[in-house]
């Protein structure tokens, strides 16, 4: 069963793509050159349609919830309101660019052909299709104001759930989707969300390095070290890292190295969580190593000194 968590990157990933999706059709619609089947992509009633997809999300997601904070309830809240009000107004432009460009078309010619006594009911059609070019100019202004509006929103929501590693990993993985969003782009989005844009690398990177994804949290700490981030403070960490991934690609030797060079950092906070994967990691290295060789060695004194750190009650890992 998936988290919450994830199911928020479900929601963030949505929201950015419908974002673009609805920018560039409004763009393609001033230009004249908009198909109706380009909109239907964007804006439906089923799981094919971006937006319908993000309104069923935020409903399903941001239920009230007894664990949840004033604050994050009432964030989530508003970003569930926005979005089911975006839904409904890209829904109307959807209605009216129908009738503007695919239902006005068959009406005309069906009247071409159609006797006179048919006259009365086309006098109605032409009385709907002549407001129809108005309320879809209507229907897009109200559209993109409320996704300025809901942009806004979306903004505040993730900083509610800053602490959402996920969350942050999926910004750092999509630059150009964000900076498409938002004019500051991604730097500019992760300071206004963590205070600068190192704290947001580094809250992606601890988010890798808990998950594993050790080459992807090497490369976040490298961003957050190149943004000002203290090196010396990330020393631990990036060292972890790279003894991690060593290890996974079989140099065992060069993981040793760099493991070594974690525990020798002092790492503090990263130590208990990290722990387990560095011990598992030397002693399958000493069990894989040739008996007497001194690779086994290093690696059995490594985790020794690594099981010190374990805490207690810790579920082996091999």
């Amino acid at each position: 069963m998936r988290t919450a968590e994830s199911r928020l990157v479900d929601v963030v990933r949505d929201f950015l793509a419908a974002d673009r999706m609805l920018r560039r059709l409004f763009e393609r619609h001033a230009r004249g050159e908009l198909r109706f089947d380009e909109v239907k992509e964007i804006v439906g009633d089923g799981e094919g349609s971006v937006l319908f997809r993000l309104k069923e999300q935020c409903h399903a997601l941001f239920r009230p919830d007894a664990r949840a904070s004033a604050v994050s309830m009432r964030r989530e809240a508003l970003f569930d309101l926005a979005v089911g009000s975006l839904f409904h107004e890209a829904m109307k432009f959807r209605e009216n660019l129908y009738q503007r460009v695919v239902y006005g078309p068959r009406v005309r010619a069906l009247r071409s052909q159609a006797g006179g006594e048919s006259a009365e009911i086309f006098e109605e059609f032409e009385k709907i299709l002549a407001g129809a070019e108005e309320r879809l100019l209507e229907a897009r202004q109200e559209t993109e104001a409320l996704l300025h509006q809901t942009r806004a929103q979306f903004r505040m929501l993730l900083a509610v759930h800053r602490d959402n590693g996920l969350v942050t990993r999926f910004l750092v993985e999509n630059p150009a989707l964000v900076g498409e969003a938002f004019q500051e782009g991604l730097d500019g989005l992760l300071a206004a969300i963590y205070g600068s844009a190192a704290a947001g690398y580094e809250q992606a990177a601890r988010s890798y390095l808990a998950s594993g994804y050790f080459a992807e949290a090497r490369r976040a700490l490298a961003e957050a070290m190149a943004r000002g981030a203290d090196a010396a403070a990330l020393r631990a960490e990036a060292s972890f890292a790279e003894g991690m991934e060593a290890y996974l690609a079989g140099r065992h030797a060069d993981a040793l190295t760099r493991l070594a060079d974690w525990l020798a950092a002092e790492p503090g906070r990263t130590t208990a969580c990290l722990a387990p994967l560095a011990h598992a990691a030397a002693q399958r290295i000493a069990r894989l190593a040739p008996v007497g060789d001194a690779l086994q060695g290093a690696a059995a004194a490594l985790a020794k000194r690594v099981e010190a750190l374990t805490p207690a009650g810790a579920p082996p890992r091999s």
